[in-house]
């Protein structure tokens, strides 16, 4: 049990090989904590509706990415600059037009995943 902390070190375990095969997979919890803001970004549907929306069209402005997604416009500015400030996008300023991309590469395979699933079948109840 050499990957496990000093202040774990105390605990019981089943497997103790494997405790330390999921320590070594979880990783640094920096790392972790960085995937999990990225998934959160994910979360909101029109936030993802607006990613998945620059990822195939490319650059776009807010008014185009509010008719695309059936936003507002507020809504889609709001949701930009959040994107903007996790790094995600980035805006090109084209006169007084600002058309907003991708810059995020870890977020590509991603996007291109949950552009490429089925919808899941709803579940009903049985009558």
């Amino acid at each position: 049990m050499h990957l496990v902390p000093a202040d774990r070190a105390g605990h019981r375990t089943i497997d103790g090989h494997r405790v330390c095969e999921a320590i070594a997979a979880i990783g640094d919890t920096g790392h972790v904590r960085s995937w999990a803001e990225r998934f959160s970004l994910l979360a909101d549907p029109g936030r993802l509706a607006l990613l998945l929306a620059l990822h195939r069209a490319g650059p776009l402005a807010v008014t185009d990415l509010a008719v695309a997604t059936g936003m507002r416009d507020p809504a889609v500015s709001q949701a930009l600059r959040l994107l903007r400030t996790a790094g995600v996008v980035t805006g090109d300023k084209d006169g007084r037009v600002v058309r907003y991309r991708l810059v995020d590469d870890a977020m590509r395979p991603l996007l291109n995943t949950c552009a490429a699933a089925p919808d899941t079948p709803t579940a009903t109840a049985a009558g």
